[in-house]
């Protein structure tokens, strides 16, 4: 049984989104990260049993790891190497995942988890070091586009304001506890793929640089989404042309205004 509310708090809904997501951000703030998806979730999970609130877990895709299983739907376990490099993420993600169930077994809290696939867009950092931000501005510096490895793995990108309403979705829709659920795009690119749409898209003609690929990187990543289309009625709207197309015009403008592009 949860327990009741306290009328210290109040708390109806509780998103717990803090955790740095950018690879470089994660390799620079291991422990940090390694905290707020562990003790932060305790915490926040905490926070919902006393005021009786609905809580949901924001996860990842990366909780699969270089995955085994194409497309991956959320009855897959994952292969995660549980002492690599990424592993400050991918694993304090996964110990998220388990804490917010055992919550919701054992005390009855309303919980659920997303796992969230590449998502891009407006407000997205010019340095965050994904793929979405550093191609488009690479292409709008007519700087040469970085692509690791050979370029064959894949990614499916899912426009920001989609994934906000997959989000919304999960909380407020009826019989989500104790569920999990994959938000993202399910149409696959590979990188060089992607790398060749920003280019005519955007008239970047400064072509590619290869760099090493990255530990642990996942090969192929995409989600099966049959469970959210089903239960939350949940499907992206938003087209890669359209999603690139308002990314790239913020971006522009966050550009211009530190340094004028040539």
């Amino acid at each position: 049984m949860t327990a009741p509310p306290s009328p210290a708090l109040r708390a109806d809904l509780i998103f717990h989104l803090a955790s740095p997501a950018s690879v470089a951000d994660y390799l620079r703030l291991p422990l940090e990260t390694l905290k707020v998806n562990s003790l932060g979730t305790l915490h926040m999970l905490d926070l919902a049993r006393r005021c009786g609130a609905r809580f949901l877990f924001t996860s990842t895709s990366e909780t699969y790891g270089d995955p085994l299983v194409h497309p991956q739907a959320e009855d897959y376990w994952g292969n995660v190497n549980p002492i690599g490099p990424r592993a400050c993420y991918d694993e304090s993600k996964r110990l998220g995942e388990a804490a917010t169930m055992i919550y919701w077994r054992t005390y009855g809290v309303d919980a659920r988890v997303v796992r969230i696939f590449n998502t891009y867009g407006p407000h997205s950092r010019p340095d965050d070091g994904r793929v979405v931000p550093n191609f488009i501005t690479q292409a709008l510096r007519r700087e040469p586009m970085t692509i690791y490895g050979d370029g064959s793995q894949t990614r499916s990108y899912c426009y920001v304001s989609d994934l906000v309403a997959g989000i919304l979705a999960a909380m407020v829709a009826g019989g989500t506890a104790g569920e999990v659920f994959n938000l993202g795009n399910p149409d696959e690119y590979t990188i060089l793929e992607f790398a060749q749409i920003i280019t005519r898209q955007l008239g970047s003609d400064a072509g590619f640089v290869y760099r090493e690929l990255p530990a642990d990187d996942p090969v192929r990543r995409r989600p099966d989404i049959m469970k959210a289309r089903s239960i939350l009625g949940w499907q992206p709207v938003i087209d890669l042309a359209t999603g690139i197309e308002r990314t790239a015009v913020w971006f522009r403008q966050a550009l211009e205004r530190s340094a004028p592009i040539g």
